[in-house]
């Protein structure tokens, strides 16, 4: 609304200035616009160049004497860059990636192979004068140890850390048992485990426990045996058992 108390003249000069206010903020917006679209067009133009650079056609019969670049695509007599090929790279870093996890899942199961048996029978055998235990797995981790009724076979060679232990309940005045290692048809004692029993009670009992660090070589076995025909023996898991790990 306009005020009684300026004059018409005054008026058409702010009417005036208002327009060109206004058409200089048009000119600017379209400057801003155009110079935005002309880097746009820049930017192709290099994205062209470079495009162009990497396809031009190169002379066949040229510096090359006749023959195609390497790092080029012959059609006839003329030839084009080509785009690096990272297919095979891909392809040898896949492989190299599947290679890396199955040696490292290798090493874990060397390294935490381990085998804990609990009894299971005993047979005694009168012309080898011994009494020979049966196992079954308790826990167990890896491939590198495997049971077979009364028998261990180590797949994977290392040092592993033995132990044993048998409960008795015989009157003989002295037990014990012997951890056996065959390999090749050559037989080793590995371990011995003597123990007193009690004389002065009317059901003695007493256990015998032995370990040892060895070095177990691949298709060795491994057989716990009491050196006494017809040996009483108690055949609970957690009286009785064998165990081994590798370190």
């Amino acid at each position: 609304m306009k005020n009684p108390d300026f004059p018409a003249s005054v008026w058409r000069v702010k009417a005036e200035v208002l327009k060109w206010c206004l058409a200089c903020c048009v000119f600017c917006t379209c400057v801003c616009v155009m110079y935005v679209q002309w880097t746009y067009i820049w930017m192709l133009r290099a994205e062209m160049a470079e495009i162009t650079q990497r396809f031009r056609p190169l002379d066949a019969a040229g510096n090359d004497g006749g023959k195609c670049r390497p790092d080029a695509v012959c059609y006839g007599v003329s030839c084009f860059h080509r785009f690096p090929d990272r297919t095979h790279r891909r392809v040898r870093d896949k492989r190299h990636v599947t290679e890396q996890k199955k040696q490292r899942k290798k090493r874990q199961t060397e390294q935490h192979t381990f085998l804990h048996l609990v009894p299971v029978s005993s047979q005694s055998y009168n012309d080898a004068d011994s009494t020979v235990l049966s196992w079954a797995v308790g826990q167990s981790r890896g491939i590198g140890l495997q049971l077979s009724g009364d028998t261990v076979t180590v797949e994977a060679e290392g040092s592993y850390f033995i132990y044993s232990q048998v409960l008795y309940r015989d009157t003989t005045w002295v037990m014990g048992h012997v951890i056996t290692k065959r390999l090749k048809g050559a037989e080793s004692k590995l371990m011995k485990c003597l123990k007193s029993m009690p004389s002065n009670v009317s059901q003695p009992l007493n256990t015998c426990y032995s370990a040892g660090i060895y070095f177990l070589e691949s298709g060795s076995t491994l057989q716990l045996s009491v050196p006494r025909r017809s040996a009483e023996l108690i055949l609970t898991a957690h009286a009785t058992f064998m165990g081994l790990f590798s370190i």
